[in-house]
Formats: structure tokens, sequence, C-alpha cells
């Protein structure tokens, strides 16, 4: 999964021949799991067609700052669509286009929308090998970023003059390319290593069955996503799930059991920055498995268990420089048990529901947490889907890695 996923992509195309390029960029931007939305100049439509762009877009395309129909005019908001953008991209950013841009000629939409945003705004440009050298372009080119906004440079190549020279927009892929790595290269996570556990742990009683619980990993599994989308490193240990990720910044590890689990965690704990453990690992397992399937022989079986190795506390006893959050799931004396075990197992932080909480828990989307520090804060959140949690966890936890 790209950084860019869930994003919202506002592209901007003024009227250069490179606009035909723009179909197979919002295709790109749609691929990376962006939401888009394209503004056109009115002259850009002679080179690329609304109805292309608005089809691959899955949106309306605007162009102008009313659209009318038989018997009433429809209002295109430059500032809803700018506030709507996480991101503004002008690709192709024409001479023209750029010199109003840097000198807030606001006669067209685009321009407007542009002048509205409050978003990163990125530019291609687009133009011939003169029109490329030449001072004005110098100017509105060092204008815009002084205005903050980030330039997507020109490449060498065949221009559509038959010139030779600097002036050709950067290729779609490449434009995808440089969103990713200038995002990724200023979010807070970068090159920071998040080890998290998630789902249950198996524990064979013979080849066929097993002690297991009822955790589904959704919790661990949206944890993973949202330090991914903070730009860390994620190491995803995870016990049998459904849940399934795709991104190009978590390494998932699948294991069974928690001799499995607690043999991977402590493989990556060293390198590791954080550490979160929202697995609900076995406390328990058989003392023996039984090498064939167990017959139905007699009125009761008995199966003796012994504790399995407690990864938490192992890891809270080895911690050097990393930062250790635990889970708690409670029934009664929820608090009390949580700062026992946040103290006992030296961790930094836990991170506490209650199966009383209707909602939260096991295989629900959604979880109320309490979270406690080791230095006594306490913050309770209402009842949130899970990926609104998750997002809540590594706030919480950013906001003591920048403390």
């Amino acid at each position: 999964m790209s950084v860019l996923s869930g994003k919202n992509i506002l592209l901007g195309i003024s009227a250069g021949i490179a606009a035909y390029k723009t179909a197979s960029l919002v295709r790109l931007f749609i691929k990376a799991g962006a939401h888009v939305k394209v503004v056109m100049t009115p002259a850009s439509k002679d080179f690329i067609t609304p109805l292309t762009l608005s089809t691959l877009s899955k949106n309306p395309v605007h162009s102008e700052f009313t659209n009318e129909d038989d018997e009433n005019a429809v209002w295109n908001n430059h500032v809803d669509l700018g506030l709507w953008a996480d991101i503004m991209v002008i690709a192709p950013a024409t001479a023209n286009t750029m010199s109003k841009m840097a000198n807030g000629v606001c006669d067209n939409l685009l321009i407007a929308t542009y002048l509205s945003a409050k978003c990163p705004v990125y530019v291609a440009p687009a133009m011939d090998l003169d029109m490329y050298k030449h001072g004005s372009t110098k100017q509105s080119l060092d204008a815009l970023n002084a205005f903050g906004n980030s330039i997507i440079p020109a490449t060498h190549g065949e221009l559509a003059s038959g010139l030779v020279g600097q002036g050709r927009m950067a290729e779609p892929e490449d434009i995808l390319a440089f969103l990713e790595a200038d995002i990724l290269s200023k979010l807070p996570l970068k090159n920071k290593t998040v080890l998290i556990t998630a789902g249950p742990t198996y524990e064979a009683i013979d080849p066929v069955r097993f002690i297991g619980n009822h955790s589904s990993g959704k919790m661990g599994f949206e944890i993973a996503k949202a330090a991914a989308n903070l730009g860390a490193n994620v190491i995803l240990i995870s016990g049998p799930t459904h849940e399934k990720v795709n991104h190009s910044l978590i390494q998932l590890v699948p294991v069974v059991s928690a001799e499995d689990m607690y043999a991977e965690a402590h493989k990556y704990y060293g390198k590791s920055d954080v550490a979160i453990l929202s697995a609900a690992v076995a406390d328990y397992k058989p003392k023996n498995k039984a090498s064939q399937k167990i017959k139905k022989k007699d009125e009761a079986l008995t199966l003796e268990l012994v504790k399995t190795q407690d990864i938490l506390a192992s890891l809270g006893a080895i911690k050097d420089r990393q930062f250790l959050v635990g889970f708690a799931l409670e029934t009664e004396n929820e608090l009390e048990h949580a700062k026992g075990k946040l103290k006992r197992k030296n961790l930094d932080m836990i991170v506490l529901n209650s199966l009383n909480d209707k909602g939260a828990g096991f295989k629900s989307d959604t979880n109320k947490v309490t979270f406690i520090d080791k230095w006594d804060n306490i913050a309770t959140f209402e009842l949130k889907p899970k990926h609104e949690v998750a997002k809540d966890i590594m706030d919480k936890i950013l906001s003591h890695l920048d403390a």
C-alpha cells in the first residue's frame, strides 16, 4: 500500500500538450489508493476531455465557476475544493499558469482553488525549451518555491516542438514516486522501526486440536497500518488470523504458538524503537502434545497445562531505548489490574480495554480504550472504530517520543 492510500488528491491541469499524460496519472493515483478530483483550466479541455478524467477519477471534473443546466446554475466552490485536498498537484503547469500562481492572477477556477488550498502543493512544469529557460519562468519557479510549493523538475527529452532539451513534464510514474518519497521523508516516524504483535496464539493439543482464543487481530493490524502511514518500518508478528495487510512499509511475520511469537519478538526487538504488543497470547499450553490425534474413548479428558513464556515481561526486562506498550483486556478491577501490569512488566504505556464495555474487545470493529503511562497519566476515550483507536495510540506514542 502506498503512503498516498486514503489521501485526497486534487489534480490541477493547465493547457499544455502534456495534459494527455494526466489520464495515466489519475489511474496511478487511484491504483495507489488515493481519492482524486480534477480541476482544469478551460483551455486544457482542448488537450484531454473532462469525460475521460471523470471516468477515471470517478468524480465530476470542474473547469468553470458554475455548471449551467437548463434551469439552474450550480456553483463550484473553489474554497471547498481546496479544503478537501490533502495534496494538490498541478500537472502540467504551463508558463502561463505558473505566472498566474506566482502573481495571484485569479482569473479561472484552478487558480482560485490553488489560492484557497491549505495543503501541500506540487507543481510539475511543462513547456518548450526556450520558454523553460526564460527569465520570467525562473522568476515564477523561484516565487512558487518561496511560497512553499514543491517543484517536480521538468526532464530532458524530445519536446512537442521537435526540439530536444529541458522542459518535458515528468512522467506520471515519476510524479507518483516524487510525491511518495517527499511525503515519506516528512513523516514523523521516518527511519523508525515499530514492532507489533497481533492476533491469537494456538497451542497444540494434538495434530488436530489446539487451545486458542477469540482474538481476530483487527486491532494489531490497524495499529500496523497507522504506524506505517506515519513512515515507520513496521514488523508485524501475527498469530493465525483472517486479517490482510498490503503496505510497502509493513513486514508480516506469521506465527502460530506463543513460543513462535516469543522467538520472533526477541529476534526483532533489538532494532526496534517502539514495540506494541497487542497480541492475545495464550497464558497456558498443554504440557505434552500428543503425536497422534487423541481418540474419543473416555468420558473425560484431563490436560495438564503449563505457563507459556511471558513475551511482554521478557521484553520489559531487557528494555533499552525502546518505548514499550502493552495491552490489558480486563473484566474486573480494570484500572487496578492494568496499573499493576504496567509496573510489573516495566512498560512505558498500557492500553486498557474491558469486556464489560459494549462494542469493545475481540472480533468487534470498534474499541473503547484507556491509556495509562508510567508517569501515571490516564486518558480515556469513547467507543471508536478500531482504525481511529489505532491513530489515537500512535498519536499518544508520538507525544512521548517528541517530549
